[in-house]
């Protein structure tokens, strides 16, 4: 083989590697995965934003988007916590859930009413909550109502959770154009052993994870026991992440195609006394390919060898 031809093999050695690592997910394992990054989230009012309770994921656009605890504003955002902008809401109340339904459509959650709401995302424009479309699934029951949602193409529906008192993960049926929908129970959280459920991410949602072992189960947030689950729609606990080291207020999860978490929490600044939003991102542990790695190092073992047989000559 000539150097030239070692050197287009080492080459394509090189390209391709790098790419093995961030090829889309097709299993989801929480206790290989690690802290990437944490940006803080300078959303706009004095001078930040409320509260971060939740956060979905756009695959059209590869953006995330963060909705504010009091109803005020969804923001935009890149995957590293820069705001791109900026959408405010009128006649909202306690806006905690977020999800990315597809076609350019969000469906957000109000927690005491139990209501959802379905609106496309328009970048300055306001979101007036009385005529957009809704759907009521249950009665006014204080702070302890729907925390989470997220879309679920396998069925077509929502999952829900429900705060506490008790705590719920329920399969909302919706038909948002009749304002009708029903829920029913996926399993009891209790044996969970956590606290509260604080929002949910279905792997559904994930086109790669569909038809995987993992495509079925559901991420689970509980922000007063500092964990996230990933268990399946019996409530089996298969893989767990310690959020204690992070942040005592994370309320916010979602997904990416590459198998990245994005968690958002409603920290408080100390010294400010305001409300300082985190975005933190985890990601599994770099997977090794062994045979790209073998391909290089095998690669250079011969181009090394020619050289100095060469040079002997």
């Amino acid at each position: 083989m000539s150097i030239r031809a070692i050197r287009n093999v080492l080459l394509v050695a090189v390209v391709f590697t790098p790419f093995a690592a961030q090829a889309a997910v097709t299993s989801v394992d929480l206790s290989t995965y690690q802290l990437a990054g944490q940006y803080t989230l300078n959303l706009v009012t004095a001078p930040k934003a409320w509260e971060a309770s939740s956060v979905t994921w756009n695959p059209d656009n590869g953006h995330l988007y963060v909705i504010e605890d009091e109803g005020r504003r969804v923001y935009e955002t890149t995957t590293t916590g820069q705001v791109l902008s900026s959408m405010t809401l009128s006649g909202f109340d306690d806006t905690e859930g977020l999800t990315y339904a597809g076609g350019g459509q969000f469906v957000l959650a109000e927690e005491r009413i139990q209501s959802l709401y379905r609106f496309s995302y328009a970048a300055g424009t306001t979101l007036v909550r009385n005529p957009a479309q809704s759907v009521n699934l249950g009665s006014y029951v204080g702070n302890i109502g729907i925390e989470g949602v997220s879309f679920d193409p396998l069925t077509g529906g929502f999952i829900t959770v429900k705060e506490k008192s008790p705590s719920e993960v329920n399969l909302a049926s919706i038909d948002f154009g009749t304002s009708t929908g029903s829920l029913s129970s996926l399993f009891n959280p209790a044996a969970l052993g956590v606290l509260d459920l604080a929002d949910v991410q279905a792997l559904s949602a994930i086109g790669s994870l569909v038809g995987t072992a993992d495509g079925q189960n559901l991420l689970l947030l509980s922000q007063e026991s500092g964990r996230l689950l990933e268990v399946d729609r019996s409530g089996t606990v298969l893989s767990m992440f310690d959020l204690t080291g992070l942040s005592s207020s994370i309320e916010g999860v979602t997904i990416d195609a590459e198998g990245n978490i994005y968690l958002v929490s409603e920290d408080l600044d100390s010294t400010s006394g305001i409300n300082d939003p985190q975005l933190f991102v985890l990601k599994p542990q770099p997977v090794p390919v062994p045979a790209a790695m073998w391909l290089l190092a095998s690669g250079l073992g011969a181009l090394g060898a020619m050289v100095r047989r060469r040079r002997a000559a």
